[in-house]
C-alpha cells in the first residue's frame, strides 16, 4: 500500500509541475506569433515570473520550492490526520500552492498595469510632440512614468546608452514589462523609428483612447463578477472545510481510511476539481497575447 501511495504521490507531482518542465510545441503552422503555443511553457513561465516582480529567479528554484511546500503539506496532514491519502491531496495542494500564487500576484499586476498604460503612452505623446527622439522618449519614462515601470525604464536607458541598439534595448525592455499591452506600444515605437512617418502621436493617442476604454469595462466585469467568484470559491471550499472538522474524530478518520472513504475522497477531489475549473474557465476574459516575443 506504501509503494502504490508513493507512486501515486510522484506521479501527481510530475503532473503538476509538468508544465514546468517541458515546453508545449506548436499546434500548427497557422498558430499566431507570440502564442503560448509557439513560445513554450518556458518562456510563458518566465512571463509569469517578470509579472510577479521576481524576474531573476530560476524555473529550477520555483520547481524545487514547490516540492518542498509538497514534503512539508504530506508531512503535516498525515501527523494530523494519519490518512495517507489526504496526506496526498495536502501534497498536491502544497505542490500547486507556488505556481498559484504566483500567477495570482502575476494577474494582480497585469490588472493594474492595464490602468497606468494609458498615462505612460500619454507621456510618449507629450515627449515626441516636444521634439524628443524616441529612445529619449522612451528613457524618460524612468522619471516621468508611472511608479510601477519606471525600473523597466531605466533599464532601457542603461542598454541604450550601454550598447546603442535601439532594437535590442527594447525587446530587453519586453522582456521586463511582459506585457500585451506594452508588446504593442513598443513595437508601434520601433515601426514609427524605422519607417518613420508623422502619423506617430495620432496613433499613440487613439491607443491610448482604446486601452481606457478596454479598463473600463474590464473593471465592470470584474466588478460584477467578483460576488459570483467569491460564493463559488466559498463552495468548493466548504465540503473540505467540513472534512477537516469531521477529521477531528477518531471514528471519523478509520472511516475516511478505509476502501469506501477512499471511493468518496477521490470522487470528491474530481468534482471540486471539474467545477472550479469551469467556474474559472466560464468566467474568464480573453487575454492578448505576446508581440513579437
Amino acid at each position: 500500500m506504501s509503494l502504490i501511495l508513493g507512486a501515486t504521490l510522484g506521479a501527481g507531482l510530475v503532473l503538476v509541475l509538468s508544465p514546468w518542465l517541458w515546453a508545449a510545441r506548436p499546434e500548427g503552422v497557422g498558430a499566431s506569433v507570440g502564442g503560448a503555443a509557439e513560445r513554450g511553457a518556458p518562456a510563458a513561465i518566465r512571463d509569469e515570473l517578470a509579472l510577479a516582480g521576481i524576474p531573476g529567479v530560476p524555473i529550477a528554484v520555483v520547481v524545487i520550492v514547490g516540492m518542498v511546500m509538497a514534503a512539508l503539506a504530506a508531512a503535516v496532514a498525515q501527523a494530523v490526520f494519519g490518512v495517507p491519502l489526504l496526506a496526498l491531496i495536502a501534497a498536491l495542494l502544497g505542490a500547486g500552492a507556488v505556481p498559484l500564487a504566483i500567477r495570482s500576484r502575476a494577474n494582480r499586476r497585469r490588472a493594474a498595469n492595464r490602468a497606468i498604460w494609458p498615462d505612460v503612452v500619454d507621456h510618449l505623446v507629450s515627449s515626441v510632440r516636444a521634439g524628443m527622439n524616441l529612445p529619449d522618449a522612451i528613457a524618460a519614462l524612468a522619471d516621468l512614468g508611472p511608479a510601477a515601470t519606471r525600473t523597466a525604464f531605466a533599464g532601457f536607458d542603461d542598454e541604450f546608452r550601454r550598447t546603442g541598439d535601439f532594437g535590442s534595448a527594447l525587446d530587453a525592455l519586453k522582456a521586463r514589462l511582459a506585457d500585451p499591452v506594452a508588446d504593442r506600444i513598443l513595437e508601434t515605437l520601433r515601426m514609427a523609428r524605422e519607417v518613420g512617418g508623422t502619423d506617430l502621436t495620432a496613433v499613440l493617442r487613439g491607443l491610448a483612447a482604446y486601452l481606457r476604454e478596454d479598463a473600463a469595462l474590464r473593471a465592470e466585469v470584474v466588478a460584477r463578477q467578483g460576488w459570483i467568484r467569491n460564493a463559488a470559491r466559498l463552495g468548493v471550499a466548504a465540503p473540505w472545510l467540513l472534512l477537516c472538522v469531521l477529521a477531528t474524530r477518531p471514528e471519523t478518520l478509520d472511516s475516511y481510511d478505509s476502501p469506501a472513504g477512499t471511493v468518496l475522497i477521490l470522487c470528491g477531489v474530481a468534482v471540486t476539481l471539474v467545477a472550479y475549473r469551469l467556474m474559472l474557465g466560464l468566467g474568464r476574459l480573453p487575454e492578448e497575447r505576446r508581440w513579437f516575443s
